[in-house]
């Protein structure tokens, strides 16, 4: 079977569209033909989608989609509950929401809406499966328009009446600053940027790690000449360039190995650094990691990481960091591990957040949980930042 996830747009890159409604409400249908696949499982069965489901998809004009159904979100009993509150979930990593209504009774849409406005997720309203009315719902929609604060659409997932509008609709909705640039003002066309890329147990087989192929993809949209070594290859690479290069990029693991070689007019950074700065808010995390300095052996410290993995040996979120900062505090720290979408809804008990750069989650979802720490009053960083900011040489990073 032939690979082709290099040919793809990366899911944490693509706009995150959920779908939410009541049971039956037509939201898998309305996924299918905005798709024009059978991509969700229908039924006249209520409850049929039980977890969120995602599908990937490229749909003009809104370019590189997820697209995600929900449970209904008037599911009831035990296992309703539990269906509900992922559904909830959702919430935090939507860039634009879609409320499918019937239109008849508008109590949960409208509690629904409130909590999309109150995470400040744009949502449109679709009234579906409009081939069943008998009139034009003119009326309707307005009714449905103000009591949820939105523009209301009508829409018939079975003929494909109103998909368009919709489509327009949503690429209107889309967050400005999505597509920015993943090396910032750090790389202009022209400029040479060599990347020092170690090859070590976590990077996957025959593969680079995907913030790798993410910069090597920006800097070539961008016009740069990109040249790639290891860490070991650092000098024979530099003497056989004609000019020292405008920037290089490493991993964090190796930050003062490749400043200490790196020419004196060359700038230089590291791929979690760039991640922090296209996920997340690069200005919070270097504050925050002053707070390394103030953490005693009586501190608590979360260590987060956007995927789920079983850790090899030496790996960066469980051994290296924790080990840099007990080296630096003192064995008695303590530290615990988040992984994946877990993630504590109080972290006021911590001392300190440290997340990696997030390349598996999208920036609405990274900013999340910026976003909760700033209001919770805890700094976070981020695992190149903290690196750097042990080593001593932060000051010589350069920030996109």
């Amino acid at each position: 079977m032939v690979d082709n996830s290099f040919n793809r747009t990366p899911q944490s890159e693509r706009l995150h569209i959920a779908l939410f409604g009541r049971r039956n409400a037509g939201k898998s249908s309305l996924i299918n033909a905005l798709t024009g696949q059978q991509t969700a499982l229908v039924s006249d069965v209520p409850g049929t989608t039980t977890d969120p489901v995602s599908k990937s998809m490229e749909i003009l004009p809104l370019g590189p989609c997820v697209l995600i159904d929900t449970a209904g979100f008037d599911d009831s009993g035990t296992v309703g509950d539990l269906r509900a509150e992922r559904t909830r979930e959702v919430i935090k990593q939507t860039d634009i929401a879609i409320i499918v209504t019937d239109g008849l009774s508008l109590e949960d849409e409208v509690r629904w809406a409130g909590l999309l406005k109150q995470a400040n997720v744009p949502f449109v309203a679709v009234l579906n499966k409009v081939d069943l009315l008998q009139d034009t719902p003119t009326t309707l929609l307005a009714d449905i328009a103000k009591r949820l604060g939105c523009d209301a659409i009508a829409v018939s997932a079975l003929k494909g009446t109103g998909l368009d509008l919709l489509k327009q609709t949503l690429a209107g909705l889309a967050p400005e600053g999505e597509k920015q640039s993943l090396t910032g003002s750090l790389a202009q066309a022209g400029d040479t940027v060599l990347l020092v890329m170690p090859q070590d147990p976590q990077a996957p087989k025959g593969r680079l790690i995907l913030p790798q192929v993410q910069t090597l993809r920006d800097l070539m949209d961008k016009g740069c000449v990109a040249i790639c070594c290891t860490t070991e290859d650092i000098d024979r690479t530099l003497a056989a360039l004609r000019e020292p290069p405008h920037l290089l990029i490493t991993d964090s693991q190796v930050f003062d190995i490749v400043e200490k070689k790196k020419p004196a007019e060359s700038l230089l950074t590291s791929f979690s650094v760039l991640m922090a700065a296209h996920k997340g808010d690069i200005r919070f995390f270097v504050r925050s990691a002053m707070a390394i300095d103030r953490l005693t052996e009586q501190s608590r410290v979360l260590i987060a990481e956007a995927c789920t993995h079983a850790p090899l040996a030496e790996d960066i979120g469980r051994e290296k960091i924790p080990r840099m900062l007990r080296q630096r505090v003192g064995q008695g720290l303590t530290i615990d591990i988040a992984a994946g979408k877990d993630f504590p809804d109080d972290v006021t008990s911590y001392d300190l957040v440290i997340h990696c750069g997030g390349c598996m989650f999208n920036r609405r979802f990274m900013l999340q949980r910026v976003d909760q720490c700033r209001h919770q009053g805890t700094p976070m960083t981020n695992y190149g930042i903290t690196i750097a900011h042990i080593k001593g040489i932060l000051g010589k990073v350069a920030l996109p």
